[in-house]
């Protein structure tokens, strides 16, 4: 096979809602890697995007009709992560093979130019039974949910066969044999926990005096965790974040901060995200029930995301120092939000303010998200440009 194709077909993206407004759903990340990199690392392809006729298309993206390259293709299912059972099983398949899930459905497609009848209309020779678990993002809680045991599979994934780099006898730890720093890791009197957990510290990370890390965890390339901190499993820090306060069972996907004391739990936060000083997220009801989360693709806008779920913030989205999120909160794409006391359940895309909400300006959006990303010595693309102009037109 001589590349990856990932589908979007029969995923439901909107089930992904705020998270997928601004990335296809293979570039979620989830673990350590997004999903994209976990296959491509899996299964040593390379890999693209079947053309979806949307405003997200990009260089990846490839149009499968009768004009596609000859040579042999797998197509996969965005949402579904791999694991080693899955990736033999996928790198068994022959030409024309469709590997299927009894409940899960459709999973991988082997195929070659010959099979491609017309536009997305290919031929499947035979199907193969899969019946092992397969894991999946169906909703956007799925990404925290999901996440202990992501990260323990790229930890399984990528450190194999490799050696970690010395940790400092300055620090305090318990579980030594599941603890990897790749080179350039930095941390000092700190207190790792890696007994119920994995805990995986990526190249030129910065771990700060008296912080306390209980795996599993993974702290990714370049980012800085503050003095003092606590980290509970199963939490992701992204590359290029900093974090700060305590934090328990959260993704930061990555470019994102919350760099002070509050706290932040059962939570998602897309990239590019920044979390003023003093920032709280409820992640349970007072009264201990169910937390309904504002979701658009379910029955009445709302989809029931079990006992436990804080903030889901989509990227580019800030918010002001002492904020303070209720459980269950839902922050669109780029949003500058303040106000006093609890602030609403669902924050719109690109809201100013949360009290009687208006919309931000489109240019001084723009210019605020230059601003942020020039802190991290990066700039917005045209291609991002263009997304979120669909995104403020649209949505």
């Amino acid at each position: 096979m001589q590349c990856i194709i990932f589908s979007e077909e029969y995923c439901h993206p909107e089930n992904l809602f705020p998270f997928t407004l601004t990335r296809r759903i293979q570039d979620i990340r989830v673990g350590i890697l997004t999903i994209r990199e976990k296959w491509e690392q899996s299964l040593g392809l390379s890999s693209f995007d079947k053309w979806e006729g949307d405003y997200k298309e990009s260089t990846r993206s490839i149009t499968i009709d009768g004009n596609i390259s000859e040579g042999n293709y797998l197509m996969i299912h965005a949402n579904i992560l791999p694991t080693p059972a899955l990736t033999m099983a996928i790198k068994a398949l022959q030409p024309g093979q469709l590997l299927m899930h009894p409940v899960s459905g459709a999973i991988a497609f082997h195929f070659n130019a010959t099979d491609v009848a017309s536009l997305h209309k290919i031929r499947v020779r035979q199907t193969i039974l899969y019946e092992d678990d397969v894991p999946s993002l169906q909703k956007p809680w799925d990404i925290f949910a999901i996440n202990e045991l992501a990260i323990q599979l790229d930890v399984d994934l990528i450190t194999k066969g490799r050696r970690s780099a010395e940790i400092s006898a300055t620090n305090q730890v318990i579980g030594k044999e599941k603890v990897f720093l790749e080179e350039g890791a930095r941390l000092e009197y700190c207190i790792i926990n890696a007994s119920v957990g994995p805990v995986y510290i990526g190249k030129d990370a910065l771990i700060m005096e008296g912080s306390m890390l209980r795996g599993p965890v993974a702290i990714l390339e370049n980012s800085v965790v503050k003095m003092g901190t606590k980290l509970y499993g199963a939490t992701t820090i992204g590359p290029f974040c900093v974090a700060g306060g305590e934090i328990k069972n959260v993704v930061m996907m990555g470019y994102s901060n919350k760099a002070h004391d509050g706290y932040l739990g059962d939570a998602v936060i897309g990239e590019w995200c920044n979390l003023g000083a003093g920032t709280s997220a409820s992640n349970i009801k007072n009264n201990a029930g169910p937390v309904f989360v504002y979701h658009p693709a379910s029955e009445g806008g709302k989809g029931m995301a079990g006992i436990k779920c804080g903030l889901m913030m989509a990227d580019y989205s800030r918010a002001a120092i002492n904020s303070s999120f209720n459980t269950g909160t839902v922050v669109g794409v780029s949003c500058t939000v303040f106000g006093s006391g609890l602030l609403p359940r669902y924050i719109p895309n690109f809201s100013w303010g949360a009290e009687g909400v208006r919309k931000y300006d489109f240019d001084n959006a723009l210019k605020d998200i230059r601003n942020w990303k020039k802190l991290k010595d990066n700039d917005l693309s045209e291609r991002e440009e263009n997304i979120l102009r669909y995104i403020y037109d649209n949505f």
